[in-house]
């Protein structure tokens, strides 16, 4: 199975890269949007996500890994909503700014441009490739 690609969102304040990488492994909940769940629902271990810290400091940070696919999000008794885990893979040595992301003409159909509220999304394999060579 080939690799996929995503994007997933979280304010810094609620749930950081620094606090995500000193619990080494999360579930990602919270998810109320059914777009945003159904993207979950899409993701299978072994896919890669990159981490963004939205409202504050608005960039891509790092590199997380699914190491668990979806399942009943444990935080409600609503069966519509799923998390799945993920764990740190990468710190990106400079965060890609939103800024940098709108500036780029190659990424400027990607969700995060074109539905800022989205909270999960997928990127192709080359999108992925140049937020993560704009990080290096």
């Amino acid at each position: 199975m080939k690799t996929k690609y995503w994007l997933v969102k979280s304010e810094p304040f609620k749930y950081s890269w620094e606090k995500f990488n000193e619990d080494g492994r999360t579930f990602w909940d919270g998810v109320r949007n059914y777009q945003a769940r159904n993207n979950l629902k899409e993701m299978r271990e072994g896919d890669l996500v990159l981490f963004y810290h939205s409202n504050e400091g608005k960039n891509v940070v790092g590199i997380a890994k699914v190491v668990k696919e979806f399942y009943q999000d444990p935080t409600t008794d609503d069966t519509n909503w799923v998390v799945v885990d993920l764990v740190p893979f990468e710190s990106l040595k400079n965060p890609v700014t939103l800024e940098q992301i709108k500036a780029e003409e190659s990424l400027k159909d990607i969700s995060l441009v074109r539905q800022g509220r989205l909270s999960v999304m997928p990127l192709k394999a080359a999108e992925f490739d140049k937020i993560l060579q704009m990080g290096s």
